[in-house]
């Protein structure tokens, strides 16, 4: 049990649980079907700032227009497909804080998977303190150092990798 998570009255869930839950209501809004995701940032247990994967405002979505496809090759040679017209859920909910004037300092992110180079550098950069995610992601062992350097408590509720159409 960590220190974010005390144990619950039987029958209610924790809650990382809860939050995790209200994780995938907001994940329902992705306009990405691609490794649909949402994410929840937590202050003191309440929700300051939600994000899903979708395109900027203002630009087209995927679901209208269709994936913009780029071909990312990995250190051992393995090619991968990722969608680029979308943000990450992660990014989203930060420039959401950003927008409204929201210090992240000390929160909690709640996440689908754990997140990429370029949100784990957000999320140290504005000082989330605990980032809990329902699974691995495959490319994630800079995530894990980046957090182990900065001090972030990284929870993996569960240790299978998501996987996505097209990964």
């Amino acid at each position: 049990m960590t220190p974010g998570n005390p144990p619950s009255s039987p029958g209610r869930p924790s809650w990382d649980d809860y939050f995790l839950s209200l994780m995938d209501e907001v994940a329902k809004r992705a306009t990405c079907d691609r490794g649909k995701s949402g994410c929840v940032i937590v202050k003191d247990r309440r929700i300051v700032a939600t994000g899903y994967v979708g395109a900027p405002p203002g630009f087209p979505h995927c679901d209208e227009v269709g994936h913009l496809i780029k071909q990312v090759l990995d250190e051992d040679g393995t090619a991968r497909q990722h969608c680029v017209r979308t943000i990450h859920a992660e990014q989203n909910a930060i420039c959401q804080a950003a927008r409204y004037g929201i210090a992240l300092e000390g929160s909690e992110l709640f996440c689908r998977m754990e997140p990429c180079r370029t949100c784990a550098l957000l999320i140290v950069s504005v000082g989330i303190r605990r980032v809990v995610a329902r699974k691995r992601y495959h490319a994630a062992q800079e995530t894990r150092d980046m957090f182990q350097l900065a001090g972030i408590e990284l929870v993996v509720v569960d240790s299978s990798v998501e996987s996505y159409p097209g990964q």
